[in-house]
């Protein structure tokens, strides 16, 4: 088992804002919302059309994301592809509870659940 020590995680270290940091840039929509526990890079989810947060991993080698949805506290390794129960982070720990999911407003299509990922 991979252990997840102060190279994969930065409790110190703030969140990238309150969305898909790619999405946001492009105009794109997202279903949930992970972060990066080591740089705080916020990214979708592989549900999402577009996997920003995976994305990321692949990019940058950054293996442990946490959720960035309200009331989800798991962390997962992509190395191990395992979720696993780490410290606590900078907050703000969610994205704002007046954005929906999906978001962000006024940019997901009416036929949202057709574009997801399985």
């Amino acid at each position: 088992m991979a252990t997840h020590g102060s190279e994969d995680i930065d409790p110190a270290v703030a969140p990238s804002g309150a969305g898909c940091v790619e999405c946001l840039q492009a105009g794109l929509w997202w279903l949930h919302l992970r972060r990066c526990a080591l740089c705080g890079h916020i990214g979708c989810c592989d549900t999402s059309p577009h996997q920003h947060a995976t994305a990321h991993f692949h990019e940058t080698g950054h293996p442990v994301i946490t959720s960035f949805e309200p009331g989800e506290d798991w962390f997962y390794d992509y190395r191990t592809d395992a979720a696993f129960e780490g410290p606590t982070l900078r907050g703000p720990h969610m994205h704002p509870l007046d954005q929906p999911v999906p978001g962000p407003a006024g940019r997901v299509p009416h036929n949202w659940q057709d574009l997801l990922n399985d």
